[in-house]
């Protein structure tokens, strides 16, 4: 199974729109797949007691992320980096089992001409010190209000083909890495 995370809560974001989109394409590939999408997370989980006892609505989110072969993270721009939310999330999963020898693999989404770089390269710090297993071959994606039409969907076909090649490469890396 691949885990495929919506690195933001803001409503109606075009990083949740990609999402769907990627899940589409991992599961044309006939991989199973699960959609976290970061806006959906339970209430409870912000309250300061969740720290320490994480609320039984976290669990199904906290076992996407421990029973996935893969990550695929979608990781927004905001202000240079990425979400709060993201990072909030992270810190409410499991240490070290989250993500220790766990593939991940990036794609990031920006309104501006860095297409999400930037923060791609802040989570690959914090995955790497998680010893998470980083596929290379990320994926950026500029002008992020330009990407879908009026129903969400995609405009544009080499975006799609890009999030394609990157999906295929990174169950090859999952497989042989996995084997």
């Amino acid at each position: 199974m691949i885990t495929i995370i919506s690195g933001t809560n803001r409503p109606g974001s075009n990083t949740l729109k990609l999402a769907k989109h990627v899940e589409e394409i991992y599961q044309s590939l006939e991989e199973e797949t699960t959609l976290i999408d970061l806006g959906a997370m339970p209430a409870e989980l912000y309250l300061p007691e969740a720290y320490k006892e994480k609320p039984e609505a976290f669990i199904p989110y906290r076992d996407s992320v421990l029973n996935a072969r893969g990550l695929v993270v979608l990781v927004p721009e905001y202000n240079g980096s990425y979400p709060g939310a993201l990072k909030y999330f992270i810190d409410m999963l499991p240490f070290p089992q989250a993500f220790e020898n766990r593939c991940v693999a990036f794609i990031g989404i920006a309104a501006g001409q860095w297409a999400g770089l930037r923060p791609v390269e802040h989570m690959q710090g914090v995955f790497g010190y998680r010893n998470a297993l980083i596929y290379p071959k990320r994926a950026f994606f500029g002008s992020a209000y330009e990407l879908f039409d009026g129903e969400g969907e995609l405009q544009d076909m080499d975006v799609h083909d890009r999030l394609e090649n990157q999906a295929k490469g990174f169950l090859e890396f999952v497989s042989a890495l996995k084997d």
